[in-house]
């Protein structure tokens, strides 16, 4: 089976949904926060491996709480995934933290800090000073 094969998305898709419902519903370890998403996974093609990509909305301590908790209640979450899938095999799970929300969010507030800052540059005369990127007007029509 190749890597990007419509078998290997349809996995992929379907294991991401039966792990973000038993780590919201099944998981009863109390380090495991409550804003804990799974974003992304990756199933090898053989079926062996799966990269599990986690999104916990909090401070570095509830990151590291609840990836402490996924890490071990990882046996658990593998059976469950056996009982809901039908697969060959049913992958190892390795947990990684993602963070690319939080830098999607950080780069949205400084974008939203350079464009309010923008706006209040004036020019001595009180005008408002020309943006970059824009052409001056040419009087030759």
């Amino acid at each position: 089976m190749r890597k990007n094969s419509v078998k290997n998305t349809r996995i992929n898709e379907a294991v991401r949904q039966e792990l973000s419902i038993l780590i919201s519903r099944e998981i009863k370890d109390p380090r495991v926060d409550l804003m804990t998403s799974v974003t992304k996974v990756f199933v090898a093609p053989d079926l062996k491996t799966c990269k599990v990509y986690i999104s916990v909305y909090g401070d570095a301590d509830k990151k590291e709480a609840t990836m402490a908790g996924l890490k071990s209640s990882e046996g658990f979450l593998r059976r469950m995934l056996a009982a809901k899938l039908n697969l060959r095999h049913t992958p190892e799970l390795t947990f990684i933290l993602d963070e690319s929300i939080e830098y999607g969010m950080y780069m949205s507030r400084r974008i939203a800090e350079l464009g309010i800052s923008s706006d209040d540059d004036d020019d001595e005369t009180g005008e408002k000073t020309e943006e970059a990127g824009t052409l001056p007007e040419n009087d030759e029509d």
